[in-house]
């Protein structure tokens, strides 16, 4: 009898584990809640942009928050007060989209402009032609795209880079563009970068090459934020 019990026990484990509502490893839902302490501690490498990722907020608050004028530079160990979170809204589409990304073997040439970007996004490109192997959700804040490592990716709208870089957990080799004061974009798990802090990117520009930095396969996880809110990609790479 006792033998026979045993043996339920292990099966019932086992149909736990392949259940469909176990969440796989490489999807990122953490958005860190405010500590109650309100403050962060500024960490290498991190911007205002990133410790807005981190919890969700938009750096704009950040910056009123803390009387911080554009450019936005913080430093190493300084301490930053946070604003509360927003109600969340459901965001609209509101820009045209198309499906294409640029051959690989394409040439791109360089920004030419200098300036902060503000004017609207009028064109979002998919960053990679690859498949999407998970959805956004409550699991997930953006989508993660399939591919082989070192295929590329490609920015998805013209913009500045603002933070690039390890420092964010789960991210691994992470890229985020600004490309107005309301959108962000994020390319996470890279296995080669090739843009750094302060560049400015064209449309279809080519950025990294796809690897498994900071999860268990090759993909490319990718989230566009509103007003520091993650918004679902599909939405606008439709």
């Amino acid at each position: 009898m006792k033998k026979i019990l045993l043996l339920f026990f292990i099966i019932f484990l086992t149909a736990c584990t392949d259940s469909e509502n176990y969440a796989p490893v490489v999807e990122i839902s953490t958005i860190e809640p405010i500590p109650a302490s309100g403050k962060h501690i500024v960490a290498f490498q991190e911007t205002i942009y990133s410790i807005a990722w981190i919890y969700g907020l938009d750096y704009r608050d950040i910056a009123k928050r803390n009387h911080l004028l554009p450019p936005y530079t913080v430093h190493e160990d300084q301490v930053i007060y946070l604003p509360p979170k927003k109600k969340v809204v459901t965001a609209i589409k509101e820009v045209p989209v198309v499906k294409k990304v640029p051959p690989e073997n394409s040439v791109i040439s360089k920004p030419i402009f200098t300036m902060e970007p503000k004017g609207p996004v009028k064109l979002w490109v998919s960053p990679n032609a690859g498949p999407i192997i998970s959805k956004y959700g409550a699991q997930n804040k953006g989508i993660n795209i399939g591919g082989n490592r070192n295929d590329p990716i490609f920015a998805t709208a013209a913009g500045k880079v603002v933070y690039s870089g390890s420092g964010l957990r789960g991210y691994g080799n992470l890229i985020i563009i600004k490309h107005n004061s309301t959108y962000l974009s994020a390319y996470a798990h890279n296995q080669r970068v090739f843009v750094r802090d302060g560049d400015y990117v064209l449309t279809g520009q080519k950025i990294a090459e796809m690897g498994d930095s900071g999860t268990t396969r090759v993909m490319l996880h990718f989230e566009i934020r509103k007003d520091g809110q993650p918004v679902n990609p599909a939405m606008y790479l439709k």
